[in-house]
């Protein structure tokens, strides 16, 4: 059975379907803070965080891949990394250096949950052409 550090490196590594597939039925991926500029902050199934993950590879970073994974916490059911993309956005043209601290859980040898922490003004900035202006002319 797979331990939460091997579905973490198989996340990173994988493309939007194969990662996406590491989830279980219920799991979900958590990007908490990305609701502050308009976005849903849980994606659940594979299926779901497939779609949202090839949004990552494909539209907003494309072609990038994870790098310098750094492993700060390893039992068999749950680890805690920091990863990182550099890469330009594939919407605003902008270089973005966006770190990520991502804590995983597993069961049965499938993600349960993987809660991801990023900078979301980085965020704006690869998403909308005027970044936070944009986020804030959109707030009631």
């Amino acid at each position: 059975m797979k331990t939460a550090k091997d579905l973490m490196l198989a996340y990173l590594a994988g493309t939007a379907d194969q990662s996406g597939a590491l989830f279980a039925a219920q799991g979900t991926l958590e990007l908490p803070y990305v609701a502050s500029i308009g976005m849903a902050p849980v994606t659940k199934g594979p299926a779901e965080i497939s779609k949202f993950l090839g949004f990552l590879h494909d539209t907003l970073y494309p072609g990038f891949v994870f790098e310098d994974v750094k492993v700060y916490l390893e039992e068999p059911d749950q680890v805690f990394a920091e990863y990182h993309i550099n890469h330009k956005s594939g919407i605003t043209g902008k270089d973005v250096k966006q770190q990520f601290f991502g804590h995983l859980e597993a069961k049965d040898g499938k993600i349960k949950r993987l809660r991801e922490a990023i900078d979301v003004v980085l965020v704006a900035e690869a998403i909308y052409p005027n970044g936070l202006k944009d986020v804030l002319a959109k707030r009631p």
